[in-house]
Parts: C-alpha cells; structure tokens; sequence
C-alpha cells in the first residue's frame, strides 16, 4: 500500500502564491505517476497537473498552466504544487494522487488540503 499526506493548504488573497507537499509513505517503489487533483465547492474534481515519477515528464491543465508549477523529490518521496498568481477560481479542495506501475488510474490518495482564494 502506498500513503500519501499532504500540507500546505490555507487562506491567501488573490495574486499570492502558495506550495502544497505531499509526502508518500510505503510501497513508493511502484508509483509511476504522481498528480494534484481539485474539487472546488459544488464542482467535480479536476486534474492540476500530474509528474511521471521517474522521467519527471508533466502535464498541467489549461487554467493552470504558466501559474502552477509540479515538482518533486524522489529522495523525499515528495511531491509539491507551486501555485503563484493564485485567482478566486483556484478555491479547492486539493488531493495529490498516485498511480502505481501496470495500473490504470490513480488509486492511491491523500486526504485533501483546503486552499482558499479570497479575491
């Protein structure tokens, strides 16, 4: 089984930024890709933007690109979303995820960190 915690969440206004971190834990030897995932409030959760583990290859979504910024250490087993020139519409819920190798998907979850935009 694979873990993943996250931190970083919180309260900022409009134009600052923020780093989310999500730390995995356990069988991290078989994660292929790594992603941050997002609900905003009555919305469906979207993709951010995801990292292979190994390569580094990333993809970001639309409304993020040029803002949002995913990295990671494999030393750490961390992962972390730069978020600058935060905007209102990056309200969210945000849940890092983990996909392991021969698997389709994200299976594995963090609990979710709030971050608010007040404009």
């Amino acid at each position: 089984q694979v873990q993943l915690v996250e931190s970083g969440g919180g309260l900022v206004r409009a134009g600052e930024s923020l780093r989310l971190s999500c730390t995995a834990s356990g069988r991290t030897f078989r994660m292929y890709a790594m992603a941050w995932f997002r609900q905003p409030p009555g919305k469906e959760r979207e993709l951010v933007a995801s990292i292979r583990w190994n390569i580094g290859a990333t993809y970001y979504g639309d409304s993020v690109k040029g803002r949002f910024t995913i990295s990671k250490n494999n030393a750490k087993n961390t992962m972390y979303l730069q978020m600058n020139n935060l905007k209102s519409d990056d309200t969210a819920v945000y849940y890092c995820a983990g996909q392991e190798l021969g698997r389709d998907g994200y299976h594995h979850w963090g609990q979710g960190a709030q971050v608010t935009v007040s404009s």
